[in-house]
């Protein structure tokens, strides 16, 4: 029987369902394990750029769908704020279902009464606002990437190394990514601070962080498709992010208390 953990709040993005990519049994596991009062999924939950190139579904997305409205019926608040992926359901933004709300953006209130600003992210990403054609074309590259990277991965994992993660090498290596992901984090804090707010809680770039910029906290929960993380808080008021990762199995990768 699996240890189950309670949670005040969860935060989860990019999950990327109806991808090859999607991690789903890992993000299944995780659901599976973790309650929660709030559950917030923070856009990019359901790919509907790739399901419009080329359907792929399997039964484990399918579950995954149905464990987030079973929290729901047994009575954890969800909030879903579409991304650009599923910008679909913008449509249904400020509908509620029971216990689910389709809304643009949220504040989140801590347990301490701190505020949290809670978006997807691509708003502050000028390539996905203002040159669509050119963010559709690297999200090809970055399919392409995570193929490349899953055959290099199962040779290492022959010669018993542990995964490697190719795509983040290349962010990390050219200097106009690095360049992009600390504007983008920027720009977030900021609108944070504009609005008043402690904090701010994001997806979108597919990078795991938390820390301080200029005071106020920045949050991005990262993917399910690489670094398979989630950001939580914990009834004692601590913000963690967890990673469910298959070399680190539910490993903490940061924890910031909010004091």
């Amino acid at each position: 029987m699996k240890e189950e953990r309670r949670y005040r709040s969860i935060w989860i993005s990019d999950t990327h369902l109806g991808t090859p990519g999607c991690q789903a049994e890992a993000l299944l596991d995780f659901l599976d394990a973790h309650e929660c009062e709030f559950l917030y999924l923070v856009g990019d939950i359901i790919d509907f750029w790739r399901l419009k190139r080329s359907p792929y579904w399997t039964q484990l997305h399918s579950d995954v769908i149905r464990k987030v409205l079973s929290k729901a019926r047994a009575g954890t608040v969800v909030t879903l704020i579409p991304g650009n992926h599923d910008e679909y359901l913008r449509r249904f933004c400020d509908l509620q279902l029971g216990n689910i709300l389709v809304t643009r953006e949220a504040v989140h209130r801590m347990g301490d009464g701190r505020l949290l600003l809670v978006v997807h992210g691509d708003e502050f990403d000028g390539i996905t606002r203002c040159h669509r054609w050119l963010a559709l074309t690297g999200d090809l590259g970055y399919e392409m990437l995570l193929v490349i990277n899953r055959h290099f991965n199962r040779v290492r994992r022959v010669v018993g190394l542990p995964y490697w993660s190719l795509s983040a090498y290349v962010k990390g290596k050219v200097k106009r990514a690095v360049s992009f992901v600390s504007a983008f984090e920027a720009g977030l804090a900021h609108e944070a601070a504009r609005r008043g707010l402690q904090g701010v809680v994001c997806g979108h770039i597919h990078r795991a962080e938390m820390r301080h910029i200029q005071g106020i906290l920045y949050c991005n929960t990262g993917d399910w498709v690489e670094s398979c993380t989630a950001l939580v808080e914990g009834l004692d008021g601590a913000l963690e992010l967890r990673s469910m990762a298959p070399a680190a199995r539910e490993a903490v990768v940061a924890r910031l208390a909010l004091t």
